[in-house]
C-alpha cells in the first residue's frame, strides 16, 4: 500500500474551524457494526495503476488530471470524524478508506466503465484515503450520498490499525426516507442505527466556497 497522504481541508475562517471542531473524547460506547465492504470497494492493484492512480487524498470533490482541476457535482459535504475505541480513547494514526457513489450513482471501481459524458462525474474522485491524527481526528470532503437503485444513501467506510485490526462498516443519512427500504439498514438493531447515522448541518456562510453541509461523527473501533 502506498503511503497515505494527510491533507488539511480548509475551512473560510477561523471561526467556523472552531464551530465544527471534532468531538471530544467520549465515555465508553458500543462499536461499530461490521458490514460488507459491497461489490465495488476498489482493489489496491487497480487503485495503484487505474485511471485515478496517486489522486485518492481526503478531498473527494477535486480531481487533477494533466494540470486541469474538475470539481465534483453534488452537495459538498465536509465530514470530521473521530477514531476512538469503546473506552472513549483516541486512536491514532489509524487507516481510514472512503468511498462511496457519485452524483449519477457511479462507482470509481475496474468493474464500472467510465461512461460518455453526463453518465459519470468526471470530478469526483470516488474513494479517499488518510490517517487519524494524535487524537483520532479524521477530516474528508466528499458529497452527501445519493441513492441508486436498491440502496439508500450511504458512504462506505473501512479502518485499520494494529489496536482492533480491520474494520469495515457504512455510514447512513440521519433521517434519510430510503433507509426504512434499505435492506441492510433493516438489518441493523436501533442502536446500530444511531451509531451509523451522520447527522447533516447545514454550513455556515463563512464556510469554504461551494461547501453545503457539515457533519461530525465519533467512528467507534472495538477495544
Amino acid at each position: 500500500m502506498k503511503p497515505f497522504r494527510r491533507h488539511l481541508i480548509v475551512i473560510a475562517t477561523a471561526g467556523t474551524a472552531a464551530a465544527i471542531h471534532a468531538p471530544a473524547l467520549a465515555a465508553a460506547q458500543r462499536a461499530l457494526a461490521g458490514m460488507t465492504d459491497g461489490p465495488f470497494y476498489p482493489p489496491t492493484a487497480w487503485r495503484n495503476s487505474g485511471p485515478l492512480a496517486g489522486d485518492w487524498d481526503a478531498d473527494l470533490t477535486r480531481v487533477e488530471r494533466q494540470g486541469r482541476v474538475t470539481v465534483a457535482q453534488g452537495e459538498h459535504l465536509l465530514l470530521q470524524a473521530q477514531v476512538l475505541d469503546t473506552q472513549g480513547r483516541a486512536v491514532d494514526g489509524a487507516e481510514a478508506e472512503f468511498w462511496q457513489c457519485d452524483s449519477h450513482q457511479q462507482y470509481r471501481h475496474p468493474d464500472v466503465a467510465l461512461q460518455p459524458s453526463g453518465r459519470y462525474d468526471a470530478g469526483f474522485q470516488g474513494y479517499g484515503a488518510l490517517r487519524s491524527g494524535r487524537d483520532g481526528q479524521l477530516t474528508l470532503r466528499t458529497i452527501k450520498p445519493v441513492p441508486y437503485p436498491g440502496r439508500t444513501p450511504h458512504i462506505h467506510v473501512k479502518l485499520r490499525h494494529a489496536a482492533f485490526g480491520e474494520l469495515s462498516t457504512q455510514l447512513f443519512v440521519a433521517d434519510e426516507p430510503g433507509n426504512a427500504r434499505d435492506f441492510l439498514w433493516r438489518q441493523l438493531p436501533d442502536a446500530d442505527r444511531t451509531a451509523l447515522s451522520l447527522q447533516l448541518q447545514p454550513a455556515p456562510p463563512d464556510a469554504a466556497r461551494g461547501l453545503r453541509w457539515l457533519a461530525q461523527h465519533r467512528l467507534i473501533v472495538p477495544t
